[in-house]
């Protein structure tokens, strides 16, 4: 499947489907058809409109999309810059067709642009309890920092079914 995805920049036009990607992906019951699913964590929403639209036109912050052969959205990710580094999340993939190789070519596609940006570190948090993505993430060479953050208490980011908090993992880029 990896030959017919096509990356490129999300354009705020992308929001609506961008949106309802991600929240598949995380959240309800859509979501368990993916081993991406965060909804035995948290209730709610994992993105709205309004934050899209805030984050796009955030000056350094850039979304990447993943299109089939169709030009249908089938993935996405985050990029934010931050001094030497970009921060990555958002990494979602359709949970219909999740282990198909489509989030390693949107890793591979956020590593060249944070390189082009002149970048030498991709950062990213992931809950603590997603020991599956925590594993896949340090297959692709993403370490544990020893860093941890919380996880916001605010619903628009979801409501918590228990205590949550971020690790943080780190890639040099060489």
């Amino acid at each position: 499947m990896n030959e017919e995805i096509t990356i490129a920049k999300a354009t705020i036009e992308d929001i609506p489907a961008i949106v309802l990607l991600v929240n598949s992906a995380y959240r309800g019951d859509s979501s368990k058809k993916g081993w991406t699913t965060e909804a035995d964590l948290l209730d709610g929403v994992r993105v709205i409109p309004e934050t899209m639209l805030e984050q796009m036109n955030t000056h350094g912050q850039y979304f990447l999309k993943a299109l089939d052969q169709n030009g249908i959205i089938i993935g996405c990710v985050s990029l934010l810059e931050k001094s030497k580094k970009v921060y990555l999340g958002m990494l979602t993939v359709d949970p219909n067709i999740q282990a198909a190789g489509i989030g390693k070519v949107l890793m591979n596609a956020s590593e060249d642009f944070a390189r082009k940006l002149g970048k030498t570190n991709i950062e990213m948090t992931v809950i603590s309890v997603r020991a599956e993505l925590i594993a896949y993430y340090e297959r692709r060479g993403y370490q544990l920092t020893g860093e941890k953050r919380p996880f916001p208490n605010d619903p628009k980011f979801g409501i918590q079914k228990q205590p949550l908090e971020f690790v943080v993992m780190e890639k040099y880029l060489v």
